[in-house]
């Protein structure tokens, strides 16, 4: 079975930083994309970035400039710094990767449990 184990979500103040992270264990032949998503308050799970295995990035554009992923393959991690953190960034963020377990590189899709982030004064 493959986990995803994330960490880092906290309460903080607009202007403040954290640093998610994500650590993929298990059965892993290799693993493709990576992304981190989030759901607030009465709203529907969004994607907010996402990373390919060869360091390709995509960012929705309410976090442009602020937020910023990385991935350490060596360690099967991915993160996210969040920096100038808005209370509409208040969501739970969850970690998504595209795994295969197989050298036929069948790709499935594996979430984290999630770790909230909240953002006020």
């Amino acid at each position: 079975q493959v986990q995803l184990v994330e960490s880092g979500g906290d309460s903080v103040q607009p202007g403040g930083s954290l640093r998610l992270s994500c650590a993929a264990s298990g059965r892993i032949f290799t693993i493709n994309d990576m992304g981190w998503y989030r759901q607030a308050p009465g709203k529907q799970r969004e994607l907010v970035a996402r990373i390919t295995s060869g360091g390709s990035t995509t960012y929705v554009d309410p976090v442009k400039g602020r937020f910023t992923i990385s991935r350490d393959n060596a360690k099967n991690t991915v993160y996210l710094q969040m920096n100038n953190l808005k209370p509409e960034d208040t969501a739970v963020y969850y970690c998504k990767a595209d795994v295969s377990i197989s050298v036929s590189l069948r790709y499935f899709e594996v979430w984290g449990q999630g770790t909230l982030v909240t953002v006020s004064p």
